[in-house]
Parts: structure tokens; sequence; C-alpha cells
């Protein structure tokens, strides 16, 4: 499997996981500031155990070799997963979802400003497709109110654009210790907002897993194939999110999919499994050579 495969494949598993955060948000009754804590410190955690296993004794040298991208880029993480959450209190699911389609423009925008960088047709062609399909999901509901909770959803994906550019641009260097510190990071920013230790052991559970599943291996998964691929294809990929968490609400919950959001979903995934299945016959022939 070359390399550009690679990335795709974790870029794919990174937003399955993802797509379980509304899952968890239905399944645990908690507010927003607890579930942040404890959900960032099982997945530092974690995230930190899988640093160690792959590194063992070079584990604090890997940790100094972030620098300070990996810095910056832990820092838009953690403000990406607080504004994430806090978007879905205050403004409705189907505006975070099209308000974050757009993200492959703003990390193609900001990379053409920052960094010079420019994407293939194929990858702006999806991304106008992935755009549509959402705008098609969420086209039956009216944004009446919610404008604080629309201006989160679009500072989280302007943080997300910023955090996969590092990623790409440091592709010589792991940014695991990077993902780690970005989740271990957030229960010492919500930790005046909040009373950790008043919870059941039920919802003591649940956190685990949102943290280690869909958090964590999210994280990893995200860290790993960003260094594969472009940003602009990484946020691209990433779109198959907002489809996955209909399906899984659907499927764990009854709450069945519109027309609308059925259609734009179809949409979505096709329009990225089109641009990987050109992008992997694109690869074949150096492949071959």
């Amino acid at each position: 499997m070359d390399r550009h495969t690679r990335g795709v494949l974790l870029i794919v598993l990174s937003a399955i996981a993802y797509s379980s955060a509304g899952f968890f948000t239905r399944l645990i009754h908690l507010d927003a500031w607890t579930m942040l804590f404890w959900r960032g410190l099982f997945a530092g955690l974690m995230i930190l155990g899988v640093i160690v296993w792959q590194e063992r004794s070079r584990t604090l040298a890997a940790i100094r070799a972030v620098g300070r991208p990996g810095f910056v880029a832990a820092l838009c993480s953690t403000a990406a997963t607080i504004l994430y959450l806090n978007a879905f209190r205050r403004t409705s699911v189907a505006d975070v979802a099209v308000i974050f389609a757009a993200a492959p423009f703003l990390t193609a925008g900001i990379g053409r400003l920052w960094l010079g960088l420019t994407e293939a047709w194929t990858t702006l062609a999806a991304s106008v497709f992935t755009l549509l399909g959402i705008g098609i999901m969420v086209s039956g509901s009216a944004i009446e109110g919610h404008l604080i909770g629309d201006l989160l959803a679009l500072s989280m994906t302007v943080c997300m654009a910023m955090m996969m550019l590092i990623i790409r641009q440091q592709q010589q260097t792991s940014m695991l210790p990077a993902a780690c510190l970005s989740a271990l990071l957030c229960p010492l920013v919500v930790w005046p907002f909040t009373s950790p230790l008043a919870i059941g052991t039920g919802d003591m559970l649940n956190l685990f897993l949102f943290g280690t599943t869909q958090f964590g291996l999210g994280l990893v998964f995200l860290t790993l194939g960003g260094r594969l691929v472009s940003a602009t294809e990484n946020a691209l990929i990433n779109t198959l999110e907002t489809p996955l968490a209909v399906a899984w609400v659907w499927l764990c919950f009854g709450e069945a999919p519109s027309a609308t959001s059925f259609l734009g979903g179809i949409i979505v995934m096709a329009a990225v499994a089109a641009h990987v299945w050109h992008g992997n016959r694109s690869v074949l022939p150096s492949a071959a050579a």
C-alpha cells in the first residue's frame, strides 16, 4: 500500500471515529464541560500510551521533536474541540454540519495565502460536490437565533483547517505528541467550569469510551494520516463525518433521516469515494514503475 492510499485509509477511519460524537452526546446526559474534561483526559492518556509503545526509550525525544509547530497544532486542536461541543449546544447539528462542510475550501484558501500551496482540480471539484451534498442535507433547517453557535462552528472549522495544514507541513515529524497535548489541555482549560467527580459509574464508562474511541482514535488516525495527504484532501475526506453521524443516530436511536438528509449523504459519500478512486488510479502507474 503506497503512502497516499495509507493516508486516505487513516483519514477515513478518523472520520468514522469522529462521526460517533453525536451518538455519545445523545447517550451521555451531562453538561458539555464535564464531557470535555473526561473525554480529553481519557483520550490523552490513551494517546500517551500509544506514544510510549511506539517510541519506548525515545518518548521524551519524540515529544521534544514536535517543537513550536506541534504546540501550535495542539492549541488549534484544543480550541476546535471546545468550540465543537459548545457549538452543538448553541445551534443545530445541521448548522454545524454545513459550516464544517466549508473546511476543504477554508483549508485550501488558508494554505494558498499562508503557505503558497495549490490543490489538484479533482480535490477542489470533489469539495464542491461535498458542499452541495451537505447543503441539501440541511436545506430544510431554518437558521433562527443561532448566530453565536454558528460563529463557534465557524471558528472550530478555521482551527481544524490550521491544524491539518501544520500536520501536513511537518510530515517528517510525528505529531502524535501534539495530539496527546491537545487532548490533555482540554481538561486543564475546562476545569474551572465543571465538577468532574459528580457523575455515576455508568456515565464514567460511557465517557471512557467517548474519550478513547471517538476522540482518541479519531485524533490518532487524523494525525498519522494527515502527514500522508494534502491538508485540503484531509478536510475533504473528513466531511464523511456528517452523513455517518446521521447514520449512527438513525441506527442507534431510531431517528430516521429525512429524504434531503439521505440524498445529501449519498452525494457526500459518492464525491469522496470518486475522489479516492481517482487518486488511486493516478498513483498506480508510478507505483508500478
